[in-house]
C-alpha cells in the first residue's frame, strides 16, 4: 500500500517555513517564498521524502533476503494466496500468513467524488491548485490535520463540518478544548455538531448540512475516516470473519478466527498510525515464531518469546502538534481510578520561553496510591518528540518521584516532565485528585512544588 501519510508530513513542514509561522512571535525573522507557491512546490518536500523510505524499505527486504511478488493477492484456501498482475501468476503456500492490506477513505454514496475539487485524504494530494476556502467534512485526526495545514498556508476560509460534540473523541477532553481554541484562533470555523447531507456541485461546491445551513466553497475535504482494503481478497476462501465495520476481527495477538491467518495495521481498524501498524505487525509475528523474535541469541537459545510493550503512542500533525499514551482523565474517572494530574505549561519552561510557544501544555496522569504513571498528554511544539521520555517511562513503571528525581537538560523541554510531577505531588499534598475511596492524607513534603530555577 502507497505511504499517504509522509507527504501530509512534507506537506506540514512546507506550509510551517513558508508562512513563518513557527517564527511568529520571534522578532527579526522574515522568511518568504521565492515564486509562487504551487501545489508540486509545496508537495514536493513529502514526496521525496517516500521515495526516499521506499528504496530504504526496499533494500532492507533485499538485504534479508526476502522474496517479493508484485501483483494482486487473492485467497485461494487458508493457506494459499494468489499472486497475478504484474508477473505471471503464482501460487504461494504458507504455514503462517499476515494480512496488513491497509486501508482507505470512506467515501458516502451521496457525495460526488467525481467532481471538480472533491477530494478524499489521497486524493487531496494530488490537487492542481491551492483552493481560496476548503470545506471538512470531519473533525477526526484527518480533518484536523489538514484544516491546521491549509489555515496556515494562508487560505482565506477553512471551515470543519464535525458530526460530535467535540474533535478528536478519542483524545483526553482537556487537549481536545485547547487545540479546538487554537484552530478558532487561527481562523478555522467550526460546524459542530452537524453534518454534511448533500453536495451540490455545478457551479460552485454548495454544502448542505444536516442543521439547514447552507455553505458555499471552492473545494471539499472529506474526511469521514477509513475503510479496511479487503474488497478482492476473497476472504470467505479462509473462513476469517469481519466485524460489523468490514475490518478484520483480531484477538490481543493480532490473530483472527483463523488462528494461523494473522493480521495487523489500519485493516483491523483503530487509529490510522504507521507506528502502532508496525507494532502491531511485530507483536503479531512475535506471537507466530516465538523462538525466532527479535531478540539476541541468548533469549532464542533459552526459549524466551520476545513480546512488544502494549504502551503504543499516538501523533497528531496538527499546529500545534498532539500527542498521547495511556489513559486519558475522563477514562479513569469512568472507571473509577483514583489519580492524580499533573500539568506544566510551556510558557513556564525556559525551553518554552526561548522558542515563543505560549500554547503548549504537558499532562501527566498518575494512578493512586502507588503514584504510577498511566497516562500522557502533550499539546505544543514537538509533541510528538516530547511523548517519547513519557512513553519509556511508562514501559518501565515509573512514578511521579521517578521525574522528580531524574536531572533534564536546561533548558528542555524535557524539564515539562520534573515540573508535571511536581504539580501533580502537591496535588495529592493537597487532596485535590479524584480519589473515590480512602480519607486525605497528609503532605509529605512543606512545599511540594518548588519554583523554577
Amino acid at each position: 500500500m502507497a505511504n499517504t501519510g509522509v507527504p501530509t508530513k512534507g506537506m506540514r513542514e512546507t506550509a510551517l517555513y513558508v508562512s513563518g509561522f513557527q517564527q511568529r512571535d520571534l522578532h527579526g525573522l522574515n522568511l518568504t517564498c521565492e515564486g509562487p507557491l504551487t501545489i508540486d512546490r509545496f508537495m514536493h518536500r513529502g514526496r521525496a521524502v517516500r521515495q526516499a523510505l521506499d528504496q530504504s524499505i526496499g533494500a532492507n527486504l533485499e538485504r534479508h533476503h526476502i522474496d517479493v511478488h508484485h501483483g494482486r493477492a487473492t485467497f485461494v484456501d487458508a493457506y494459499t494466496v494468489k499472486v497475478e498482475g504484474v508477473t505471471e501468476p503464482r501460487l504461494l503456500e504458507a504455514g503462517v500468513i499476515l494480512i496488513a492490506t491497509g486501508s482507505m477513505p470512506r467515501r458516502p454514496a451521496a457525495i460526488p467524488f467525481a467532481a471538480p475539487a472533491v477530494y478524499d485524504s489521497d486524493t487531496i494530494q494530488h490537487m492542481e491548485r491551492l483552493p481560496r476556502s476548503l470545506a471538512i467534512a470531519g473533525g477526526g485526526t484527518i480533518g484536523c490535520e489538514y484544516a491546521c495545514l491549509f489555515k496556515v498556508l494562508g487560505l482565506d476560509e477553512v471551515r470543519v463540518i464535525h458530526s460530535g460534540e467535540r474533535i478528536l473523541p478519542f483524545a483526553d477532553d482537556e487537549i481536545s478544548t485547547i487545540l479546538r481554541e487554537l484552530m478558532v484562533s487561527l481562523g478555522i470555523e467550526f460546524h459542530m455538531p452537524d453534518a454534511l447531507e448533500r453536495v451540490d456541485a455545478t457551479p460552485v461546491l454548495k454544502l448542505q448540512l444536516r442543521s439547514g445551513k447552507q455553505l458555499e466553497s471552492e473545494a471539499l475535504l472529506v474526511a469521514l475516516g477509513r475503510r479496511s482494503n479487503v474488497a478482492g481478497l476473497r476472504l470467505e476462501n479462509t473462513g476469517v470473519q469481519l466485524d460489523e465495520h468490514g475490518q478484520l476481527r483480531v484477538n490481543e495477538r493480532f490473530q483472527t478466527n483463523v488462528p494461523h491467518i494473522y493480521a495487523a495495521g489500519d485493516v483491523i481498524g483503530g487509529h490510522a498510525l504507521a507506528s502502532t501498524a508496525m507494532a502491531g505487525a511485530r507483536m503479531a509475528m512475535d506471537h507466530a515464531f516465538p523462538l525466532g523474535g527479535h531478540f539476541g541469541l541468548n533469549d532464542v537459545k533459552a526459549g524466551l518469546k520476545s513480546s512488544v510493550n502494549s504502551f503504543l503512542p499516538i501523533g497528531i500533525w496538527t499546529i500545534p502538534e498532539i500527542s498521547m499514551v495511556g489513559e486519558t482523565e475522563q477514562g479513569l474517572r469512568s472507571k473509577g481510578v483514583a489519580h492524580a494530574v499533573g500539568r506544566c505549561r510551556y510558557d513556564a519552561n525556559p525551553r518554552g520561553m526561548l522558542i515563543a510557544e505560549r500554547r503548549g501544555l504537558l499532562k501527566l496522569l498518575f494512578s493512586l496510591p502507588d503514584e504510577k504513571l498511566c497516562g500522557v498528554h502533550a499539546i505544543g511544539d514537538d509533541a510528538c518528540e516530547l511523548i517519547a521520555a513519557g512513553l519509556v517511562a511508562m514501559t518501565l513503571g515509573a512514578t511521579c518521584s521517578t521525574f522528580i528525581d531524574t536531572c533534564f537538560n536546561y533548558p528542555s523541554l524535557s524539564d515539562l516532565y520534573k515540573y508535571a510531577a511536581y504539580d501533580a505531588l502537591g496535588c495529592v499534598d493537597r487532596g485535590d485528585v479524584y480519589r473515590p475511596w480512602a480519607p486525605p492524607r497528609a503532605p509529605r513534603y512543606p512545599q511540594a512544588r518548588p519554583p523554577l530555577t
